[in-house]
């Protein structure tokens, strides 16, 4: 184990016992993922198709279920969702198991590029279960002229002070500063981490809020008018009115990718198997897109979606291609120490 992955380690294994590292007690296999990310009955629905019971337990936030794995050793679980930094963790750890594609024959459905993401090329120890980008959602009748800067928004004009947002979690709030100064949304440098910290300090002071669950409602209620968002949440907001609207910032964006991994302690793995692969099948993988209003990685899947949706919601039409222009996050492995430390003295300062 590197000292990067120990670090990261030790932090999620605090998050785990002030949790509960408990894992499900159910029989059959054990699925974590966020709440509302898969269809209501995708696992009813999967236990009818396949006769495997199987059971979904929810987190919060990829650290919670990151401190229960390492805690566990992985023991509890079978197949979890999170996002592709924690995956590469989780294989850096030896928790990962190493996919045998043969048993999922509906990774065929996956676009050529999601074979190729930078923390799993060939997608050996994760499958990606949906991608997009982080950029700037506005409302397009109050916010004049449209932003098209990262710097419009930690360095907004007089009218836009305390009527914007950014998001809380430690990635994608560095990663703001990080692009708008057009650095590696991974920088580790610690000249170049502090840079950044300033940057964001000052821009605390013109926020109305840190936010990663509700600026889309306080844009659709006027509260706020521009946010720091990820494109799929933006989308619920343009569900409520349309003048709100996406935009990626000249700078670029990260490529987020949430993916889904069997633990290699699962005592379900011909089961863990038989779900991947059943998440797979495009029918299945549709309703994500069309529901949750993320982009997935299944070309049959999009290929489905019905033209007027991406007609109202413009940033699910964004290619594979144009997605992988963008760099992706990464373990930062000792640096994510740092990063915990930055972000408290952002979060800190008056």
């Amino acid at each position: 184990m590197t000292t990067g992955q120990k670090t990261f380690a030790a932090a999620a294994l605090m998050a785990g016992l002030m949790l509960g590292v408990g894992g499900a007690a159910a029989e059959g296999l054990i699925i974590s993922n966020w709440d509302g990310y898969m269809a209501p009955d995708a696992v009813e629905g999967f236990t009818a198709r396949t006769g495997y019971p199987a059971e979904l337990v929810l987190h919060a936030t990829n650290e919670e279920i990151m401190g229960k794995l390492i805690a566990s050793g992985g023991k509890g679980y079978d197949v979890v969702f999170v996002s592709s930094p924690f995956a590469e963790v989780l294989n850096n750890l030896g928790l990962a198991e190493t996919l045998d594609h043969a048993r999922i024959p509906n990774v065929a459905n996956l676009y050529p590029e999601a074979t190729t993401l930078a923390h799993d090329p060939g997608n050996t120890f994760s499958v990606p279960y949906a991608w997009g980008t982080t950029g700037l959602c506005y409302r397009s009748d109050l916010v004049s002229p449209a932003p098209t800067s990262w710097n419009d928004l930690l360095q907004p004009s007089d009218a836009l002070k305390g009527k914007t947002t950014m998001l809380a979690t430690d990635r994608w709030l560095l990663a703001a500063g990080f692009l708008a100064k057009g650095l590696s949304v991974n920088e580790t440098d610690p000249g170049k981490l502090a840079e950044v910290r300033d940057a964001l300090i000052a821009a605390k002071k013109t926020l109305l809020a840190y936010d990663d669950t509700t600026f889309y409602a306080k844009l659709v209620s006027g509260e706020a008018e521009m946010v720091q968002a990820w494109d799929g949440w933006c989308n619920y907001g343009i569900a409520e009115n349309p003048a709100i609207a996406y935009v990626i910032p000249k700078e670029g964006s990260d490529l987020w990718v949430d993916t889904m991994v069997i633990l290699k302690a699962s005592e379900n793995k011909e089961t863990a198997y038989a779900f991947v692969n059943d998440i797979l099948a495009a029918e299945n993988h549709r309703w994500a897109a069309e529901n949750i209003l993320y982009k997935v990685p299944n070309q049959p899947a999009m290929a489905a979606l019905p033209a007027e949706l991406t007609a109202q919601y413009p940033n699910m039409a964004i290619t594979p291609t144009t997605l992988l222009g963008y760099e992706q996050l990464r373990d930062v492995g000792a640096a994510t120490r740092d990063y915990a430390r930055v972000v408290s003295e952002i979060k800190a300062a008056q």
